[in-house]
């Protein structure tokens, strides 16, 4: 006879093989929920949400923690964010993107022999991003202190166990890392060994950049002592990384490196807080950064899709992957060549290229088969106005790099899909109080040039502007300018409340793999987890942000999931598909169950990212 206890185990187990449809679970939560790119930085979060923090506070603790990871990115890269406020009801965009330093001219790369800034080095970075970024964060909408804030990255600073990913990283880039002696002196403790890289689960420490976050910490202690506010306080710190001694040595250690930076080209730099672009989507107002990055390529995607019946298309059928497939390609044919810096002319004529008839119109062009032609369209008369590169158009063409294109994708280690896929890493946090942060942060990625004795990584973002304004007239290099870039936080508002906070790693395939989990939730009605795992497509007939700048009409990366019968029916379309186990991003996500008046949680089964809630 059976033990009870067995028979219950065993029809728990039943229970749990009939109904769990996703390979990791849901978040749930109540209280709060955390979600970034690694699982240490998940706990910085949880650590300061048990601390009485809220959500902008372990959101910074996140980013804070991560950078440190250097889980694809460091201190000195760019930080992009959107915010609910629940005080005003509104959506506020935290614009953290560096900018082009004093010298840092068309000429400069040209006499140079190079057709973009570089991939790597002192040559390819911004101005630091990511420090104004959190300390603007926490000085404007957190409630907690910069000490408290950094405490768990300066105990990280001081020596945490390297998870393998990012140690078998630097191993791989060794030889790129020992071009530099800062680098070298960090990220090589096993120098002249075999292995010189720190091995997995090693304690990795970063004296340097501990150091310059306590300088911070050190800054704000004075600030408060004198009778400062905590917002005060706060700035005390930021004045001291862009205008002090921090950025002193940053310069000196980038210039030493053949870089540009100067103390002017830091002391003018200020994070922006900004008004976010907007759609609204069937009901569902979908908020985006402005167009100094690619995010607005989302919403005209979806002003696109909103003439085509999506549901009954049925989910990754032929006919769904060729119409998002032609969709993405017009917008993001458009963010190729209207996109840049809102701040420098030209500028980007945004109110055309948003507007619900310009995108009927683009939506005109979707065919049966691919359309391997695919430009941009011609959005001025859609705001009144004609437009001024009309001609450039025209010369497009012979400005664009193609890599093969009969050519499939060679597996995962090609590198033209490397450089679509580079990554960065993502943050979600929200609150009962009804604060809810979305940040897409980058920079600084391995192989990483350090700038001096900070420990600080500098950006690589140099490499997404363009020198022929036949290619973006709008993204041409200039002193003091913020390159387009790829990073893209998203959040959506139903009834005016938070409806779907969503982020992913990832470059040029950030806002396709963003669309398809918003399309997953509103059009397919998967709950979050699901939509963090399914099944996306990746378009590379788009430009890429990367490198040579190249593109592959046509070409698809599908989820092995998808039957041989679509995919044949798609390559008579005109596609040539590579397959791949995993294309959900990864995504995380948090979607606000206001029946219930709880949080769900979705963080994607394709990399190490994670999320905890209460």
């Amino acid at each position: 006879m059976i033990k009870k206890p067995l028979i219950l185990l065993f029809l728990s187990f039943c229970f749990v093989s009939a109904f769990a449809q996703t390979q990791k679970p849901p978040l749930h939560g109540k209280h709060w929920m955390a979600i970034t790119g690694k699982p240490l930085g998940a706990t910085a979060g949880a650590m300061i949400f048990n601390q009485g923090g809220n959500a902008i506070d372990a959101s910074c603790a996140m980013l804070a923690a991560v950078c440190t990871m250097w889980d694809v990115l460091s201190w000195g890269g760019e930080t992009q964010a959107l915010i609910y406020n629940p005080k005003t009801g509104k959506v506020i965009a935290i614009n953290a993107m560096g900018i082009a330093p004093t010298g840092a001219t068309v000429d400069f790369f040209k006499e140079k022999g190079m057709a973009y800034p570089p991939e790597f080095g002192p040559l390819a970075a911004t101005t630091p991003g990511t420090p104004g970024g959190l300390m603007t964060m926490l000085a404007e909408y957190g409630t907690m202190s910069l000490e408290q804030i950094l405490a768990p990255a300066m105990e990280m600073a001081k020596g945490y166990p390297i998870e393998a990913q990012t140690a078998n990283m630097i191993e791989r880039n060794k030889d790129k890392i020992k071009e530099w002696p800062y680098s070298k002196k960090v990220f090589l403790p096993h120098l002249g060994e075999e292995r010189e890289a720190p091995y997995p689960g090693e304690v990795f420490v970063q004296e340097d950049l501990y150091q310059t976050l306590k300088k911070l910490v050190d800054t704000e202690k004075a600030a408060l002592a004198a009778g400062k506010s905590r917002k005060e306080a706060i700035y005390a710190a930021y004045e001291r990384f862009y205008k002090g001694d921090i950025a002193a040595e940053i310069v000196r250690g980038a210039r030493e490196q053949g870089g540009l930076f100067t103390m002017e080209d830091f002391a003018k730099w200020k994070v922006k807080i900004e008004e976010p672009l907007k759609v609204n989507y069937k009901g569902i107002d979908v908020y985006k950064l402005q167009e100094w990055t690619q995010g607005p390529a989302l919403l005209q995607s979806l002003n696109i899709l909103e003439n085509f019946d999506l549901k009954s298309m049925g989910y990754n059928s032929a006919n769904y992957i060729n119409t998002v497939y032609q969709s993405m390609s017009l917008a993001f044919s458009d963010r190729d060549f209207y996109y840049g810096d809102p701040d420098f002319s030209p500028k980007s004529p945004m109110k055309g290229l948003l507007s619900k008839e310009y995108a009927k119109d683009r939506a005109k062009l979707i065919k049966e088969k691919n359309d391997p032609e695919i430009g941009p369209g011609d959005p001025y008369p859609f705001q009144g106005e004609t437009n001024p590169f009309k001609h450039l158009l025209v010369n497009r063409k012979e400005a664009l790099v193609y890599d093969r294109p009969e050519l499939p994708i060679q597996g995962l280690d090609d590198p033209f899909l490397d450089h679509f896929l580079a990554g960065t890493t993502s943050i979600q946090a929200a609150d009962a109080e009804g604060w809810v942060v979305s940040i897409t942060p980058s920079g600084g990625w391995i192989p990483a040039t350090i700038a001096g004795n900070t420990g600080v990584g500098m950006s690589q973002r140099m490499q997404s502007f363009v020198l022929d304004e036949r290619l973006n007239p709008f993204n041409v290099l200039e002193p003091g300018k913020r390159p387009r870039v790829t990073l893209t936080p998203s959040m959506a508002l139903k009834d005016g409340k938070p409806f779907l906070s969503f982020a992913v790693q990832g470059g040029d395939t950030q806002d396709q793999d963003l669309l398809q989990l918003f399309l997953n939730i509103v059009e397919f009605g998967m709950t979050v987890q699901e939509a963090t795992e399914a099944a996306n497509i990746h378009n590379y007939q788009i430009q890429s942000s990367f490198g040579a700048h190249e593109s592959k009409p046509g070409s698809i990366t599908l989820n092995n999931q998808v039957p041989a019968w679509v995919r044949k029916d798609l390559q008579n379309r005109g596609y040539k598909p590579n397959m791949l186990e995993r294309t959900s991003g990864p995504l995380n996500a948090i979607w606000f169950d206001w029946k219930h008046g709880t949080f769900w949680g979705g963080s994607s089964n394709h990399g190490e990212d994670y999320g905890i809630a209460w």
